[in-house]
């Protein structure tokens, strides 16, 4: 019995060591293809950023990246998407995706490969472009980690699904576009679907993957609101859509406030509101544009159904007819991104074995950012986990706290992440999961 005992402790001894040894040579291995080619692959992504639907260098880029790796890669999925797919053997599909596109932002860092590209998109219109979001890192760690899985064919066995997707950021559409390019008709609907996001707010090189929403549902709506017009000086004589939208902002306060549980989370913004050509004038419309933020289906449908009954009903109670009433028009929106909670256990798990618990972040999403990787990972459903890297040295989160320069948020014309740390991290995350995901039998 003794004996027994002591055999089972040993080869858990071994298997430990075993793993952190792996780990150790993955560091390593990253780093080094970090200093001495990807540091400089990043610093192109990062000088060179591009809009949505229009990222024709950053895919060309990618594709040549992969087919020198030895990847069959089509390109112009979706428009600019990149789809590589490497067979190794038998076992599952796992796709890995990564985000390319910038943001029409004017950047204002220090750092010495700043963007100073302007850039003309898909209609016609020209802005200054920045990686304001991390995409460059997100494109770096695929391509590294697309030579750690080259370099390392020992170590699984099944098909690799690389994607490069064009439009998360502006259109929030790029996903969706690449599915009604029949993504998954041409190259196998994967059986797991992995993504990561660098974060500002998490310590450099920490990984965090929610067993939860990684990110929530985003909705777009407009509110029309008819008037009846009158003199200014005889507003008796009218309904005024201002009054009335006004109300309707208010009212829609309640809708979180009191529709919704106090620890479900939920956002209702009137980002715009529109109306009015003259002073002396009441005119006949006003306009309400809303953004609408949730975590489940059933709290996105609360809120927008309870949109819609406050904007009607507090039409009628303005006098407004029947024929007149204010009405909701929805402009488009993204699901929740729910991870799969068995899926992020076995891979956090297997990240605290093979990089030490210290690893992982202690974190709470802060906002309520949306994404459209969902439409990936619904219909069919496909078990994917969406995680975070951290992007922002310990010392900058110290400076902050003691009064210094705050760390700049995404999408400021400020940000800047500390590339080495979170591409190599977001290498060995990507890495480790997809030796898990496809293990040799």
């Amino acid at each position: 019995m003794l004996e027994s005992l002591k055999s089972k402790i040993f080869l858990a001894v071994l298997l430990l060591s075993f793993s952190l040894s792996n780990a150790g040579q993955l560091e390593d291995e990253a780093r080094s293809d970090y200093e001495n080619y990807l540091g400089e692959l990043f610093r192109y992504f990062h000088a060179n950023p591009e809009l949505s639907f229009v990222e024709f260098k950053t895919a060309a880029r990618i594709a040549r990246e992969l087919e020198s790796l030895g990847f069959d890669v089509t390109a112009g999925v979706g428009t600019t998407g990149v789809v590589a797919i490497m067979r190794n053997g038998k076992g599952p599909l796992v796709m890995m995706r990564a985000d390319m596109d910038g943001l029409p932002v004017q950047e204002r860092s220090s750092l010495p490969y700043a963007s100073k590209v302007f850039q003309e998109n898909s209609e016609g219109q020209v802005f200054p472009v920045m990686h304001a979001c991390g995409h460059d890192v997100h494109m770096t760690s695929l391509i590294g980690s697309a030579r750690r899985m080259v370099a390392s064919k020992d170590t699984w066995s099944g098909t690799l699904m690389l994607v490069a997707q064009p439009a998360e950021e502006w259109k929030i559409s790029g996903a969706k576009a690449m599915r009604e390019d029949k993504i998954w008709e041409r190259f196998g609907t994967p059986d797991y679907a992995l993504a990561f996001h660098v974060a500002a707010d998490i310590e450099a090189g920490k990984l965090f993957a929610p067993r939860n929403a990684a990110y929530s549902a985003v909705d777009s709506v407009d509110i029309i609101v008819p008037g009846i017009g009158a003199h200014g000086a005889s507003p008796h004589r009218g309904r005024d859509p201002i009054v009335i939208a006004s109300q309707i902002v208010m009212a829609l306060q309640t809708l979180v406030s009191r529709e919704l549980s106090p620890r479900e989370p939920g956002v209702v913004t009137v980002g715009v509101f529109k109306a009015g050509n003259k002073r002396n004038v009441i005119g006949e419309e006003a306009r309400l544009e809303l953004t609408v933020r949730s975590d489940n289906e059933e709290t996105r449908e609360t809120l927008l159904t309870g949109i819609e009954r406050i904007a009607v009903n507090i039409g009628r109670v303005a006098g407004l007819p029947e024929d007149r009433l204010p009405f909701v028009e929805m402009k488009g929106g993204v699901p929740v991104t729910a991870n799969n909670e068995a899926l992020v256990d076995r891979l956090t798990s297997r990240w605290g074995q093979e990089f030490g618990r210290d690893k992982l972040a202690q974190y709470e999403r802060q906002g309520m950012g949306g994404e459209d990787f969902p439409f990936f990972t619904q219909a069919p459903y496909i078990p994917s986990v969406y995680f975070s890297v951290g992007g922002t040295p310990k010392e900058n989160f110290l400076r902050e706290a003691e009064g210094g320069a705050p760390v700049p948020s995404h999408h400021s014309p400020l940000f800047e992440i500390k590339p080495e740390p979170a591409v190599v991290s977001g290498i060995m995350a990507t890495v480790s999961a997809l030796r898990e995901l496809m293990p040799v039998e």
